[in-house]
């Protein structure tokens, strides 16, 4: 990536507010303006909680070459392959390119910054590894 494919960008915390519509509906997402300063190379967004867990996001992998989630508030459960892992604010996750995984519960102050590339990457729901725990009622 060089300075003459991408712009400066400088997005301040009232410019863009969280909306639906994202990859997830029990998520609200705030765009960061970082696909478009990088031409579609990188996207940046801070993702929240909306509703309680119920089902999860069920078992899935990502088509990305770069997956990190810094949790901001709160905490989320993720089940990375056979491994249940607890995600606390100031945690970092890399999220190794095809890894297998699930969010299946998370409190209700939730919220992480999602810094992926591409910005475009693909979802694809797969056969999960091993049971996933019931989130606890909110």
């Amino acid at each position: 990536m060089t300075s003459e494919s991408t712009t400066f960008s400088h997005v301040k915390a009232g410019d863009t507010p969280f909306v639906s519509g994202g990859l997830r509906d029990f998520f609200l997402y705030r765009d960061l303006g970082i696909a478009e300063a990088t031409g579609g190379k990188v996207i940046a967004h801070l993702v929240k909680a909306n509703e309680a867990p119920e089902a999860g996001t069920g078992w899935h992998r990502h088509q990305a070459d770069f997956h990190i989630v810094i949790m901001l508030k709160g905490w989320a459960r993720f089940m990375y392959e056979d491994k249940d892992t607890l995600v606390e604010a100031g945690d970092c996750v890399h999220q190794r390119p095809g890894i297998t995984h699930f969010l299946y519960d998370y409190s209700p102050d939730m919220e992480y910054l999602e810094i992926v590339g591409p910005a475009d990457f693909g979802t694809l729901d797969v056969e999960g590894p091993c049971p996933v725990p019931a989130p606890k009622p909110w």
